[in-house]
């Protein structure tokens, strides 16, 4: 399972964890990464391409919410 995680905080300036390849790529807003990935996931305010199973099995797990964390948190 592989999934690119992307933090934007402006237009063009944006935090990136995983491979270029991904199965499924996420994308939240900075001022969104701190709330809880999967109800930010059933608003809309994070958003994703490509496999909806692969994306949920990150979400059950913890992976997205740890990854998310630390990309918002950048220095």
């Amino acid at each position: 399972m592989s999934v690119q995680y992307r933090v934007s905080f402006a237009k063009n300036d944006e935090a990136v964890d995983g491979p270029g390849d991904a199965q499924v790529v996420v994308t939240v807003a900075a001022a969104d990464a701190l709330a809880d990935p999967t109800v930010a996931f059933m608003q809309g305010r994070l958003k994703s391409t490509g496999s909806t199973g692969v994306l949920l099995a990150a979400l059950r797990d913890g992976s997205a919410a740890a990854t998310i964390s630390r990309l918002a948190s950048r220095p």
